[in-house]
């Protein structure tokens, strides 16, 4: 691989937000030579084994819905890695094309010109308000001072402006080359069902598994926010659970969530509790209760009680039906969209499925 290739590759793998993911193994992909399960028919027998005698038989369709939940994540990853490839595929063309237009040596020279050279170091004021923000939300132990850890705070937004100028590099490239994904979109049944806003005629309808001790879902909350006051009410968001394991205030914090819905506040809770990160153990979700002006009685006989522990363990398994291993999870009129991705990966989606409605 060129080393060009090697940058832009590395700038898009950055551009493609992170989010907070379950640790777990790779399901190994089919071999070439195979066939392809997916054209059994869920009555086809897959396996006879005889139990004292008598044959029994397990059915294709007996099978995929024991292992539903891993089949699914392998299709949404196998779905997220060829439109990846095929968008960095045609960057690096574009990339490739402009530098031969500018008369530029190669590659490399235009991402130099419009990448690194026009990042300016970050400011005392910047630095800070990560270093706030990294305390305020449990990142950072409180001992922990901003001499100490000054560099890589630097280091991390001075690799952060670079994938905002590189993205904003791709997305001019790409709309003056009017570049369209003609890839058939896959799409997934996920039941809107949960606090919403926005009504529920829009022909938009974006379903968000998320996670309260989550930062990748703290961070998506912007661009969920500039694409609601983008399309209006073209656009329903429905909020679902989706604590991760090794958060161990989430699955609390969810239920706290749900107790503020009882009460007609979950958007409210849930602005108080994105803010409050570091703050989210029992006594913190009473506070936030009675800060938002919950009737905090009710609140608290109803998280003491778990009444909504259950609510809470639905939303997972419905996640995990349609592939989530990670936070935030979209899926945007079925199409699935993964981490703190930017407003205009959501627009890209919606607008497209906005001209399929005219």
């Amino acid at each position: 691989m060129r080393p060009s290739r090697l940058v832009i590759a590395a700038l898009l793998a950055a551009s493609f937000a992170a989010g907070c993911n379950k640790q777990t193994t790779p399901a190994a992909a089919p071999s070439p030579s195979s066939s392809s399960s997916s054209e059994l028919a869920p009555d086809a027998v897959v396996a006879t084994f005889k139990v004292d005698g008598a044959e029994q038989r397990v059915t294709y369709g007996e099978l995929t819905g024991r292992i539903g939940a891993p089949l699914a994540d392998l299709e949404k990853r196998k779905q997220d890695l060829i439109k990846r490839g095929l968008e960095g595929y045609i960057i690096e063309k574009l990339v490739k094309a402009e530098a031969t237009k500018r008369g530029l040596a190669n590659e490399d020279a235009l991402l130099k010109a419009e990448v690194e050279d026009k990042i300016a170091p970050p400011s005392d004021a910047e630095i800070q308000k990560v270093f706030d923000q990294a305390k305020a939300t449990g990142q950072l132990p409180a001992e922990v001072t901003m001499e100490q850890v000054k560099p890589e705070i630097v280091k991390m937004l001075g690799e952060q402006g670079k994938r905002e100028k590189a993205q904003a590099l791709f997305n001019e490239l790409k709309s003056k080359a009017e570049m369209q994904i003609l890839l058939p979109e896959k799409r997934v049944q996920v039941e809107a069902v949960g606090p919403s806003k926005g009504p529920e005629s829009a022909p938009i309808t974006i379903v968000e598994f998320s996670d309260f001790q989550c930062p990748f879902c703290s961070r998506a909350n912007a661009a969920v926010d500039e694409v609601v006051k983008t399309y209006g009410d073209k656009v329903r968001v429905v909020f679902r659970h989706f604590p991760l394991s090794f958060h161990a205030e989430a699955p609390k914090a969810a239920e706290a969530s749900a107790c503020a819905a009882d009460q007609k506040k979950f958007w409210e809770y849930h602005d108080k509790l994105f803010a409050n990160q570091g703050a989210l153990k029992v006594d913190d979700l009473k506070k936030h209760a009675a800060d938002v002006g919950l009737d905090t009685a009710r609140f608290n006989e109803c998280l003491d009680s778990g009444k909504n522990a259950e609510l809470v363990k639905k939303d997972m398994a419905a996640g995990e039906k349609v592939g989530v291993t990670g936070t935030p999870a979209f899926f945007i009129n079925g199409i699935a969209l993964s981490g703190a991705v930017p407003a205009e990966d959501f627009k890209a989606i919606i607008d497209s499925e906005l001209k399929k409605k005219k």
